[in-house]
């Protein structure tokens, strides 16, 4: 097998080797980004795919928007560029001719979706608009990871204009939890789930809710966000429209996105040190089909019945290679394929065959016969034993803390999120950050509305929020 480092030695190391041993990605000559290879294209296009499906089954279809912004466009909404400029990109030249403005390689399309609204509403009669676009995009990332940080990134985002502000809160709400929903049951990740602060939100956003995984390290990983924009673009980039009563008003606006982060988030939630431990919801290949001693006469030809059997219920793979079957289960379990499958003369004689879960390592003999039934509930036991662990493991990384001591000790042994109360103030947010090295996560969201009635836990002030808090990716 190819050897990785020991997560509990260097998790950093760790997440690299697989990385790249996996064959998910390597590193390209410029910094920051990648080469994805087949499978983790296959992996992401199963994402995409399974996403693609709820966001129609909403209401929204896909549109393409272009790769440049101009410098003017851009500035248009202060505090959007303002958050984004470190990151920027930009174009200073066609060929050899200096152009006459600057063109942004878009960081968000927020404001290529402003334009393109702009020339496609006159009345209410048009609204809602509900579109979503599949792009990349190129942030100048300084510390970069393989999905996790990268300059140039693979993502979906989505952008609606709505008649009323209730209508935009509403879908901002919506996609936030159709995103905590795919995390459970399709990425099987738990998140925590809630509102971010001031100082965190979106820029130019009213307010940004967000999906928070804990990783296997105790670091926190922003896996999604959704954010209710109000009418702040929508009049910086003059949308309006012919209200029900003939009145000009402008539209509320949403926006909200994942990218190939979440690949990282499977990788670093899942994983182990055999590598990759994929949910069979989107893995490439949920079973893969080890003969056993396939020089013998009638082994391939069995193991590819046996595997088209299968075709209809799973992602089959047969493995043809001319390695040992011993290199192979280890080259699989690395790619993290929920379920092995060994055949070999003894199992086609005895009209049997062995089955290996990649979560568990457990082996059991099944009958043929009995496959195709077995499969897909075996399939659900491993999606559904994998989110377990991850849910069992995240809850022993959840602490609380009463004092501003009790929190800066609690950070120090500790990993994971804390629990503390906040007062709402930018400046209690800051010195948590100097002083103890930690960001607001987000107002988890059973606790809207909920009433406080201790003190924050930075000052003498009354608090306002629960907040998780932790060190993030």
């Amino acid at each position: 097998m190819k050897e990785i480092t020991d997560m509990n030695v260097d998790f950093a190391k760790w997440y690299t080797d697989v990385v790249r041993k996996s064959g998910l990605a390597d590193y390209s000559p410029i910094k920051g980004c990648m080469y994805i290879g087949p499978y983790g294209t296959a992996l992401w296009e199963n994402i995409r795919n399974e996403l693609d499906s709820r966001f129609k089954a909403l209401g929204h279809e896909n549109v393409m928007l272009p790769l440049l912004i101009s410098e003017s466009m851009l500035q248009k909404e202060k505090d959007h560029i303002a958050g984004f400029a470190p990151e920027v990109a930009w174009v200073t030249h066609g060929g050899e001719e200096k152009l006459t403005e600057r063109l942004c390689i878009r960081p968000t399309s927020e404001v290529l979706f402003c334009d393109f609204f702009q020339k496609q509403i006159q009345s209410w009669r048009d609204l809602p608009l509900k579109y979503n676009q599949w792009c990349n995009i190129v942030r100048w990332e300084k510390a970069t990871r393989p999905f996790l940080r990268t300059t140039e990134f693979f993502w979906q985002e989505g952008h609606t204009l709505h008649e009323t502000e209730e209508e935009a809160r509403a879908h901002t709400i919506r996609m936030w939890e159709n995103y905590a929903d795919f995390a459970k049951n399709v990425l099987a990740m738990p998140v925590a789930v809630g509102r971010k602060t001031n100082l965190e939100k979106f820029a130019g956003a009213v307010e940004t809710y967000t999906i928070e995984p804990l990783m296997h390290d105790g670091q926190a990983l922003q896996a999604g966000t959704s954010h209710y924009l109000g009418t702040g673009f929508a009049k910086a980039y003059g949308i309006t429209f012919a209200d029900r009563s003939g009145k000009i008003a402008h539209p509320h606006q949403t926006s909200w996105g994942v990218s190939t982060r979440l690949i990282g988030g499977i990788i670093m939630s899942h994983g182990d040190n055999n590598g990759l431990v994929l949910p069979p919801r989107i893995a490439p290949v949920q079973v893969v089909v080890i003969p056993v001693q396939m020089q013998k006469d009638g082994v391939l030809k069995a193991t590819e019945k046996l595997a088209k059997s299968i075709e209809k219920i799973a992602r089959v793979k047969v493995d043809k290679g001319d390695q040992t079957p011993g290199w192979k289960f280890s080259e699989w379990e690395m790619k993290g394929v929920p379920l092995r499958i060994e055949y070999g003369p003894r199992d086609i004689e005895n009209k049997t065959c062995v089955i290996a879960r990649r979560d568990t390592g457990e082996k059991q003999t099944l009958l043929v016969a009995d496959l195709k039934k077995q499969i897909s509930l075996i399939l659900d036991q491993i999606q559904n034993g994998i989110y377990e662990k991850a849910l069992k493991r995240n809850e022993g990384m959840l602490h609380e803390a009463k004092t501003f001591d009790e929190m800066k000790e609690l950070a120090k042994t500790k990993k994971g999120f804390i629990k503390a109360p906040w007062c709402g103030s930018d400046a209690c947010e800051q010195r948590i950050k100097k002083e103890i090295g930690l960001t607001s996560r987000c107002i988890p969201s059973e606790t809207f509305g909920q009433k406080i009635e201790v003190n924050s836990i930075c000052c003498s002030s009354a608090a306002k929020h629960i907040v998780l808090w932790g060190r993030a990716y």
